[in-house]
């Protein structure tokens, strides 16, 4: 039998002989592939992390609670005090203690707010990248409607919601509704998010390249990586407190961890030493490269991490995409 022949279509019955079933067929078609898994998994690390009990949370958790009343009893006493001196002096006092309780509520609800609005994002992450391997078209269409939901609030996006709102309705495959999605949607956010990378590799590569102490390098970059982190997050549709940063850090960190640090020096080396730039730099200049590119790869994974839907129509940016001035000024497509 020719390939021609296997590829043309015929009957057959199910119950002939030389007809062989593979079930693992449909398995591996609705697999979700590695990248796709270690951002769930880095997700999941941070962002969607729920802890159980434990002695320290417990011992955490109480030593707040205690510090937290012994405040109170002291502002209390405080109050007291003012209004024993002075009528006038204690109301004062009152009311300053108000503004100081109504500022502490809704720092807590921000921090709430910013953690769930993250956790959020990634969960439709995770329901994207299902509903696609599945091709399923009721959970396509209830997806981009939470999609448009979360943009609602930018007039840049106006044009994306009207346009999918309109297709929703037309395209049954899921799939493809979801492919439009991601172009309408995420293409311009992502060209945002790679000019913030690559603004910030450039700056730190500039800036440590030329600073004179090695503890200031370490406290730029330090600095540089959560800012992006936090634009990352914002670009996206997040809105990172302080909580939220230390999750969104984790998660980070995790994916860092699952699929960017060996690589991350595996592509700087191969693209320093294929070039001998080594032996015409000086060591100052090798390090301000290093850490612009230690700087872009942390971009890259907040961006993964922070991204309502994951890549398919194109494929995720890497070092030579966001930092092309690193390596020579190669660039490859986006």
């Amino acid at each position: 039998m020719t390939a021609d022949d296997r590829l043309r279509p015929r009957a057959f019955r199910l119950d002939e002989a030389t007809v062989e079933l593979q079930p693992d067929a449909f398995e591996n078609a609705l697999a979700i592939a590695p990248e796709e898994a270690a951002i769930e998994a880095a997700q999941r690390q941070g962002v969607l992390a729920r802890r159980g009990f434990s002695w320290g949370l417990l011992f955490w958790s109480s030593l707040g609670a205690l510090l937290g009343l012994s405040f109170i009893i002291w502002l209390t006493g405080v109050i007291e005090a003012f209004f024993a001196r002075s009528a006038a002096l204690g109301w004062v006092g009152l009311a300053l203690m108000s503004c100081v309780g109504a500022a502490l509520a809704v720092f807590v609800w921000r921090e709430v707010a910013g953690v769930m609005r993250q956790r959020e994002i990634a969960i439709l992450h995770a329901a994207f990248a299902r509903a696609r391997a599945e091709d399923d078209g009721a959970a396509a269409r209830t997806l981009t409607k939470e999609l448009s939901n979360l943009y609602a609030e930018r007039p840049e996006a106006a044009g994306a919601r009207a346009a999918i709102n309109g297709l929703s309705r037309e395209i049954i495959d899921g799939r493809d509704l979801i492919d439009i999605a991601e172009r309408h949607f995420m293409s311009p956010l992502d060209g945002q998010a790679t000019r913030e990378i690559a603004n910030a590799a450039k700056r730190v590569s500039a800036i440590t390249a030329m600073s004179p102490r090695a503890m200031l390098d370490v406290i730029f970059v330090a600095a540089q990586a959560v800012r992006l982190i936090r634009r990352m997050a914002e670009i996206y549709g997040g809105r990172p407190g302080m909580i939220g940063m230390l999750r969104l850090a984790r998660s980070v960190g995790g994916h860092l961890v699952l699929t960017g640090g060996m690589a991350a020096g595996e592509t700087l080396a191969q693209q320093l030493l294929g070039d001998g730039l080594v032996a015409k730099v000086s060591t100052k200049i090798a390090e301000g490269v290093a850490n612009g590119a230690l700087t872009a790869r942390i971009g890259l994974s907040a961006m993964a991490v922070c991204r309502p839907m994951p890549f398919a129509i194109k494929k995720a940016p890497g070092l030579t995409d966001v930092a092309p001035m690193l390596f020579g000024g190669r660039k490859g497509g986006v």
